[in-house]
């Protein structure tokens, strides 16, 4: 769907749903649904949303892409691999599959500013060309030893969101409350030194704020949505907003439903009994907008199938493709038509070729 918008999503968990979701993405949608079908380990199996075609289809030339492994001390609540060094393995077979999925043709990884430039023109240009990618780590718990985050650079890396779910290494994440320490100052150190971007999503409100003062870099955030509509640390309040602003930041939204509309319950709520809509993500983004004062600090994160699928996402949505709907309903709020594409694609590429050498 080339004569479509262009999309750039920020935030997309595909090595994750490759190497530990069991899901071959280059098949069509329908076949990964199928082949789930009567599986019961995971809540959002055969409820998949994301495959290559389906980006394709919905003009989704690029996005920022995760390696994600946590590393889980026995209280953590969440759990996750046993050791750092279990969570590197992860975060490695992660990679090996993105570098296959490039030598096939069906991914480019993004390093520098040249090579996106190249990227968008072959975009525009092959039907064949691989579906561009930043690498970005979700949790840096896998980094052992500062060794490992210059291997990881070396290797593409170009994003670190210090921490996820739960007490982390380097910072304290979603539903925990904590400082970064002396680790975390430290891997902001270092990461300004490599020019990684801080992606501070996740981080909970002491490390967020923490970080803030301790990171000169780039800044993003990947996927977070606002605390002044669904109260829960998970997303951010106004004045973090307004803080991410001032710092030039982009924020990418999400499209799990319980970060979109308040009250909803896990494996209770569900889009067919609940108004959960894409027009939720519009409701964010506008009030994002209405903070900052213009359209040029948002855009899609969408995170679909990161742990969840069409059972806990907007009820108009049957895949990523669906997104290029989001047009309509932003024309319909009164966005014309430059603002539609600074939050499709713009305001991605401007802060992606401020990132990258």
């Amino acid at each position: 769907m080339k004569n479509a918008p262009f999309i750039i999503d920020g935030h997309l968990d595909l090595s994750m749903n490759a190497m530990e979701w069991n899901r071959d993405l280059r098949m069509p949608i329908e076949q990964i649904r199928s082949l789930e079908k009567g599986m019961t380990d995971l809540p959002d199996r055969g409820n998949s949303t994301v495959s290559f075609t389906e980006l394709r289809r919905g003009n989704i030339g690029f996005c920022i892409a995760t390696l994600i492994a946590r590393y889980a001390k026995p209280t953590h609540p969440l759990g996750g691999w046993r050791s750092p060094e279990q969570a590197w393995g992860m975060v490695q077979a992660q990679l090996a599959w993105y570098n296959e999925m490039e030598r096939q043709g069906e991914l480019q990884m993004i390093k520098n500013k040249a090579q996106l430039e190249q990227h968008l023109q072959d975009w525009n240009q092959n039907e064949q060309a691989p579906i561009g990618f930043l690498l970005s780590l979700e949790g840096a718990d896998s980094i052992v030893t500062f060794d490992h985050l210059y291997l990881l650079h070396e290797r593409g890396l170009r994003a670190i969101g210090p921490a996820h779910y739960g007490p982390g290494t380097y910072a304290y994440g979603t539903d925990s409350e904590g400082s970064i320490g002396e680790k975390g100052k430290e891997l902001l150190r270092r990461m300004e030194e490599l020019n990684i971007v801080l992606d501070a999503t996740h981080l909970c409100d002491i490390s967020f704020w923490e970080a803030m003062d301790h990171f000169q870099g780039h800044i993003w955030a990947s996927h977070s949505n606002c605390r002044s509509l669904v109260n829960h640390n998970r997303q951010f309040t106004d004045e973090q907003i307004k803080t991410l602003i001032e710092r030039k930041a982009v924020i990418g939204i999400p499209l799990d439903a319980w970060m979109m509309v308040p009250g909803w319950q896990r494996q209770v709520s569900h889009p067919s009994n609940t108004d959960v809509r894409l027009k939720h993500m519009v409701d964010h983004m506008d009030h994002i907008c209405q903070l900052a004062g213009n359209a040029k600090h948002i855009a899609f994160g969408t995170d679909l199938d990161g742990g969840f699928g069409t059972e806990q996402c907007p009820g108009d949505l049957n895949t990523i493709a669906d997104l290029q709907s989001v047009a309509t309903l932003l024309a319909d709020r009164g966005y014309d038509a430059e603002a539609i594409e600074d939050i499709f694609s713009n305001n991605w590429l401007r802060k992606l070729r401020a990132v990258l050498d």
